[in-house]
């Protein structure tokens, strides 16, 4: 990711989301079914888009599992990943390896897997039809910089398709620890996503939500399939050391009681958004370009 201006305070430990990505990195795959079902909901809002893009990039695609479903609807397209945490591109890399060994026959079009910050793509501008991006959002300080860059390297007629977690994401685990500190990321509502996504140039942006409720038999069992899919709080705010004893007995009591048939529930509040790179209104100097059409005689 970048570096801060002179005065502006980050409210994300970028260091420790990329730690926190590369333990979860060799397990990733078998750890992240919430990750992958959430994609699959992408995929088939897809279904309601006509769009043939030529080049699709994977915006904080992990391990690039998301690529190959992306390649079976768009089998002529070229395909990139990106992501900012080494080890799980390398993990992706690895199973692409193993995959061509053990079933050469399918001969499968590679997809390049390159290290990128989201605020500043190796992209030119112009030079992309389709940038997905699954549950990458919220572990940046705040969208508007991706979502600029999102836009520069679109193609005009581009869609730019996302999904990240709203505001009620895991807070009956945040509300059962109540010690003023953050234990979970901060999650954005969606219909300030849509402002930024209007004020960063995108057209006719579309949000919706589902919630989607899981339970668990404890909150152990909870935190620790978190911590296996790399979804650790990396907020400045958070505790900076381990939680006692006593700390997790109050929580395991606090979550008990929203226990039901001896399961205890976990919410995530699902954002999904598109929105398409328009035609460019001004020049790069900042003069707005006034089009004439010709009126038929």
């Amino acid at each position: 990711m970048t570096a801060v201006p002179a005065g502006h305070a980050r409210f994300v430990d970028v260091r420790q989301v990329r730690r926190s990505f590369a333990r979860a990195a060799s397990g990733y795959d078998q750890s992240a079914f919430l990750a992958r079902e959430i994609d699959r909901r992408m995929l088939d809002r897809l279904d309601y888009v006509r769009i043939e893009p030529q080049r699709i990039l994977d915006l904080g695609c992990a391990t690039g599992a998301s690529l190959t479903a992306l390649r079976e609807r768009y089998r002529d397209a070229q395909l990139l990943g990106a992501d900012f945490c080494e080890p799980m591109l390398r993990a992706g890399r690895q199973q692409k390896t193993l995959l061509a060994r053990l079933m050469p026959f399918l001969k499968p079009q590679s997809a390049s897997l390159v290290a990128a910050d989201a605020e500043h793509l190796p992209f030119a501008a112009g030079s992309l039809g389709l940038i997905w991006s699954n549950l990458l959002l919220y572990w940046l300080d705040e969208p508007r910089p991706a979502f600029r860059e999102a836009q520069r390297t679109l193609e005009v007629g581009g869609l730019f398709m996302f999904s990240t977690f709203g505001p009620d994401t895991l807070r009956e685990l945040a509300g059962c620890f109540g010690d003023g500190a953050a234990h979970t990321q901060r999650f954005t509502d969606m219909h300030d996503l849509g402002d930024m996504l209007v004020e960063c140039g995108f057209v006719d942006p579309v949000m919706d939500m589902e919630v989607l409720t899981l339970t668990y038999h404890s909150v152990d069992d909870l935190v620790a399939e978190l911590r296996a899919a790399g979804e650790r709080c990396a907020m400045h705010g958070r505790r900076q050391v381990l939680a006692g004893r006593g700390v997790w007995e109050r929580v395991r009591a606090a979550y008990a009681k929203l226990s039901q048939d001896g399961r205890i529930p976990a919410t995530f509040e699902v954002v999904y958004g598109h929105a398409w790179k328009g035609e460019p209104k001004k020049t790069a100097d900042g003069r707005a370009i006034v089009r004439f059409e010709r009126r038929p005689k």
